[in-house]
């Protein structure tokens, strides 16, 4: 199986610009610039506090660990609040809206996958038992596996994934993919053609 794997231990914790939290970034393509198509990190939300707006960007957003989080998305007339803890599933939103954090008792982990929608589209999914998926021709796919770590199986193997650790391949199994754990997150990265 032709999967790169990224543990978050390997990652430095970059410091938000206003001491709300860390972030680790544990992949983005192309890499090495600023001005990615993607990108795929982990943060430590330590206080409440704004987010960064990304324009054109489609975000997705996980509770890793912690009690969770309250977002407040968009202006006053039109906000929207969107709670969510380790057991909700994954939230897409645009990162073009104002979001406001609140934590719900105390720190969070947070995972977080990044689409500039020039470049792609993406979905991200929990895993909780067995998952079936088959890809998109050319999408990129990705798995974080949690604290039980996880299995990814295609017709070409067995791949074991660490605890705390990202997997992922840009040669998604043709004939599909099985993945099996207690708590990971799948992603597919569609890129524009």
């Amino acid at each position: 199986m032709n999967w790169q794997h990224i543990a978050l231990a390997e990652a430095t914790p970059l410091p938000w610009k206003n001491g709300g939290g860390t972030t680790r970034e544990l992949l983005a393509w192309p890499p090495g610039v600023a001005d990615w198509h993607w990108r795929i990190s982990v943060a430590q939300v330590d206080a409440d506090g704004p987010f960064s707006v990304f324009e054109g960007v489609q975000r997705w957003f996980a509770v890793l660990d912690g009690a969770g989080v309250a977002l407040a998305l968009g202006q006053e007339g039109a906000l929207h609040t969107q709670r969510l803890t380790q057991q909700s599933e994954a939230f897409g939103f645009d990162g073009a809206l104002p979001v406001d954090c609140s934590l719900l008792d105390g720190s969070t982990q947070d995972f977080n996958l990044m689409v500039r929608s020039a470049h792609g589209r993406a979905h991200m999914q929990r895993v909780r038992g067995t998952l079936a998926v088959i890809a998109q021709e050319g999408a990129v796919c990705a798995l974080w596996a949690g604290a039980s770590g996880a299995v990814l199986r295609d017709a070409n193997g067995v791949c074991p994934v660490p605890a705390q650790t990202l997997a992922w391949t840009s040669a998604a199994p043709a004939r599909g993919l099985h993945i099996d754990s207690a708590d990971a997150l799948f992603m597919e990265i569609v890129p524009c053609r």
